[in-house]
């Protein structure tokens, strides 16, 4: 049967590890492919790691009712759902992930009730702290800012149907696959 599974975190918590992992490893799973406004990373393909927008054409997508949910993200840039792939797929019996943030959950879940939402979490505040500073693709005061929105989504995982903490990718991704085959 399939179903829609959000995945949700703190920034540098792995879910796009855990995301990739699966995808890797199981079949009939697909990532729905998130819309954004922010400029791509070094080495990122529009249409395959995000949809690079600009404000204006998010703007009119979201007016179209386009948008499965979208959030304004870290104050500047917008980040959303192409609802049709996600439909679409869910159709075809496909399990379909998004990796989104909590605003996107929540808007998610209203709309969709029967979607599983998973929040992975950190062992610690030190080790999101590390795994923030190591990845190295932010400046320490975008680090900073990321850090203070990861304290009020820390506080959100109560909202969700499951909290898993990513020690170990592998295990990590087998508890997301369990509930996403319970």
């Amino acid at each position: 049967m399939s179903r829609l599974t959000v995945i949700a975190g703190p920034t540098a918590v792995g879910k796009g590890s855990v995301v990739k992992y699966l995808l890797d490893h199981f079949t009939n799973m697909m990532l729905s492919v998130s819309a954004t406004t922010r400029s791509p990373r070094p080495g990122e393909v529009d249409g395959a790691d995000y949809i690079f927008l600009t404000h204006d054409e998010f703007d009119r997508q979201i007016a179209a009712g386009e948008m499965l949910e979208y959030a304004v993200v870290h104050g500047e840039n917008k980040y959303g759902t192409p609802r049709l792939p996600v439909e679409k797929a869910l159709r075809e019996g496909k399990q379909v992930i998004l990796e989104i943030d909590i605003q996107g959950a929540r808007q998610v879940k209203a709309s969709m009730p029967e979607a599983l939402l998973v929040f992975i979490a950190p062992p610690s505040w030190d080790e999101l702290v590390r795994r923030l500073s190591n990845r190295a693709t932010e400046s320490i005061e975008e680090q900073h800012k990321r850090l203070e929105t990861a304290k009020v989504e820390l506080e959100a995982a109560s909202e969700f149907d499951a909290v898993i903490v990513n020690e170990d990718l592998a295990k990590c991704a087998h508890e997301v696959l369990d509930l996403m085959q319970a």
